[in-house]
């Protein structure tokens, strides 16, 4: 992207402000599923949706500048500033996690070993012209519904549709992303494609101080999308609670990151070329870099500052919600599983983490055979209906009360 090319017209802080919420938490399920796969395809696209996120980030901040008219102005709307600052931080981190894919840094196998369990994999495929979906709208595919699998983004003609929604219609020559489980995207590429899908195929790590180190990372990156979700909802609830906790992952992920070092070091002396690893280490710091985003987002409510309401209203607004509830004793989820009451096929949202009762201890991706407690608290992202539908299973409909 070249500055020059952008020019100030007005424009929605507001609606800006939810494509680049979007837009981040999107690069970053990209920048990993590219380097579980290997996949030079889906890195580009992380790249050519960073450059989008420049130019979202120029436009909000000439847009704040021109809002500001006084001291008091100012601010009032520093903080919306630190807001954009961090998702462009984000986007600059998958960026680099995507290069590591472009450009051969190097990766030992062990990484990719790891990913599959940590994550939903997000793939790229080209709509044909013969595929069933063709033309028809996303509500009307019922695709998530009956395979597990969303569209999370749409690449047309150079054009990016980062919140697809039930309206949206697909159209041959759509590069569709797609997240889901491995059963699930091998149905919807078939049909999108017309193609097989195959999941990558990865051997067993062989050194244990290498396996360690990965294993580092992939809890890194658990924490740290965990965080930037928490982030984005303690913004919107102004939490100071919610943000306190984005703190404690934030110091985790450092900690982390020091343990990561450590084990690194000590398989480099086992490993035939110790540059090899090199990807590894650019993968780590990247991953910690959107941990400090997250914190940067959560700043103001940990300071006491009030959120901008632009800034909570484009929250409000972006593609997901994110509620925090708490499991009350004698309701349908308490002593059961998540896989039992199917909480995921039932109300559409995803428990993302658990923090248990009466301690600091959080599960991070909870699986279907995580089991809650009386006490714990569950955050969730998905849609309003389904945060209704989640509230009452849980006996508990409020959304990130202190």
């Amino acid at each position: 992207m070249n500055p020059e090319d952008i020019e100030y017209e007005p424009v929605s802080v507001k609606a800006v402000l939810a494509e680049m919420k979007d837009t981040a938490e999107l690069l970053i399920d990209l920048s990993y599923s590219a380097v579980l796969h290997g996949n030079d395809d889906l890195a580009a696209e992380v790249l050519d949706l960073e450059e989008r996120m420049d130019i979202l980030q120029l436009q909000a901040r000439m847009s704040l500048m021109m809002a500001a008219r006084s001291p008091e102005d100012a601010e009032e709307l520093a903080p919306v500033l630190g807001v954009v600052g961090a998702a462009e931080k984000i986007s600059d981190a998958a960026g680099d996690i995507a290069k590591v894919v472009i450009e051969d840094i190097g990766l030992p196998d062990a990484i990719r070993a790891a990913l599959p369990e940590a994550v939903e994999t997000t793939i790229r495929c080209e709509l044909t012209d013969e595929s069933p979906y063709a033309g028809r709208a996303l509500g009307d595919i019922n695709m998530e519904t009956e395979t597990g699998v969303r569209v999370v983004a749409i690449h047309r003609a150079g054009e990016w549709v980062t919140n697809p929604d039930h309206e949206t219609t697909l159209r041959a020559g759509d590069v569709l992303l797609l997240r889901g489980r491995d059963d699930g995207l091998q149905t919807v590429h078939e049909a999108a494609t017309g193609l097989r899908y195959d999941p990558p195929d990865v051997p067993e790590p062989t050194i244990e101080d290498l396996e360690r180190a990965v294993d580092s990372i992939v809890l890194m990156k658990d924490m740290s999308e965990l965080a930037v979700d928490l982030a984005y909802g303690a913004v919107l609830f102004d939490s100071e609670g919610v943000a306190e906790e984005v703190e404690e992952l934030e110091a985790e992920v450092d900690a982390l990151k020091s343990r990561f070092e450590a084990w690194t070091l000590r398989a480099a002396s086992r490993v035939e070329d110790p540059v090899s690893l090199r990807g590894l280490v650019q993968l780590a710091g990247a991953t910690e870099m959107i941990s400090d985003a997250a914190l940067e987002i959560a700043e103001g409510v940990l300071r006491g500052i009030d959120a901008h309401p632009v800034v909570a209203a484009a929250v409000k607004e972006s593609d997901e919600v994110i509620i925090r509830l708490q499991v009350a004793p004698k309701s349908d989820l308490a002593e059961a599983t998540l896989g039992d009451r199917r909480v995921k096929t039932e109300t559409g949202m995803r428990v993302i983490a658990v923090r248990r009762a009466g301690g600091r201890e959080w599960v991070v991706s909870p699986g279907s055979e995580t089991r809650l407690h009386g006490g714990d608290h569950i955050i969730a992202k998905g849609t309003r209906a389904g945060a209704e539908r989640l509230g009452e299973l849980v006996g508990d409909e409020r959304e990130f009360d202190e």
